[in-house]
């Protein structure tokens, strides 16, 4: 198939007829921004498109997607995101709190629909779950909110350790709001709560290298995209500087880390492509409300935990709902 910018070559520049210019616009396009790179998110993007498939569109198809990527670079978000608003797409996926985030200062009529971790209603991205009114709606897991139970979780396993550590990406918009409630957590169970900021390969490299040193006895890994892309990397990197830790999603421990605690983030983007389809057919997203799934996932690494000699409660292991042994 020709492309249109080959086209448009080949006929030296002269006007389209209103035919040709209707069938080229006749095709839907949705954006999708995201703070991580294209290898990043694959699961997620995998439900993403199941959704939209249900809904009716397939990219490709009936449907056209354009991807537009930060490499985790958050402080682009807003350029991106301004961009990707010139570009008069039909619908906009936010994937993640940091692009909704950009997004919601540069565009104020097309619709988005976003997939995130935490409450949309505090991080202003809508005024209601249930009426979420402008032009923002989606999908959103438990995440943010929780980030202090995992080191309650981490307490529990280890009553008698007072120095923790929390790791965190400081260019993350919902990281003031982590720290702030984890170190509330921290002070209510009597810990010395450490916090190591780190926002690319070679600062998460430094902070892991350095852990030793901060003589900490447990690790929480706060609730970013970018940790995200590199959770099950980072598992490992705690399992080799012996520490037990903490995070969201099971690829964390599936790489080796001890634990993970959260909200299951390919339900969010499959109901964000559903919604998108919903849009595309006409619906408004202030009439769509926000689906929130409280659904949390707790994963234990057993094989972690003998090689750093811990003894695992049965009052925790019986609460998981999977165990690698």
């Amino acid at each position: 198939m020709m492309r249109r910018r080959d086209f448009i070559t080949l006929i030296g520049g002269t006007m389209l007829s209103p035919f040709m210019a209707h069938a080229q616009q006749a095709t839907p396009v949705i954006g999708i921004l995201s703070s991580a790179s294209p290898d990043d998110y694959q699961p997620a993007l995998a439900s993403f498109h199941k959704g939209l498939r249900e809904s009716g569109y397939v990219d490709g198809q009936n449907v056209r997607i354009e991807y537009v990527y930060a490499d985790k670079e958050y402080d682009r978000l807003p350029e991106l995101a301004a961009n990707l608003a010139r570009r008069q797409v039909n619908v906009i996926i936010a994937v993640a709190s940091p692009a909704a985030i950009a997004l919601k200062s540069a565009v104020a009529t097309i619709p988005i629909v976003f997939a995130i971790s935490g409450d949309p209603v505090s991080t202003g991205l809508v005024e209601s779950l249930n009426r979420p009114a402008g032009n923002f709606t989606g999908a959103a897991h438990m995440n943010v909110e929780i980030a202090p139970k995992r080191l309650e979780i981490l307490h529990e396993l280890l009553p008698s350790t007072k120095s923790m550590g929390l790791l965190v990406n400081p260019t993350n918009p919902v990281t003031q709001s982590v720290s702030a409630e984890t170190k509330k957590a921290a002070l209510a169970l009597g810990i010395e709560l450490q916090v190591i900021e780190a926002r690319n390969d070679e600062e998460v490299d430094r902070a892991f290298a350095g852990l030793p040193a901060m003589k900490i006895g447990a690790l929480v890994v706060g609730t970013d995209p970018f940790f995200t892309s590199r959770a099950e990397k980072m598992g490992g990197m705690a399992l080799r500087a012996k520490l037990p830790a903490i995070y969201q999603y099971r690829e964390f421990v599936a790489g080796g880390g001890l634990m993970s605690y959260g909200g299951d983030n390919t339900d969010s983007y499959y109901h964000a492509g559903f919604y998108a389809g919903r849009i595309l057919k006409g619906e408004k997203p202030a009439n769509l409300p926000v689906q929130l799934s409280t659904k949390v996932q707790f994963f234990l690494n057993l094989r972690t935990a003998k090689l750093l000699g811990l003894s695992v409660p049965l009052s925790l292991s019986g609460r998981a709902d999977d165990v690698i042994e």
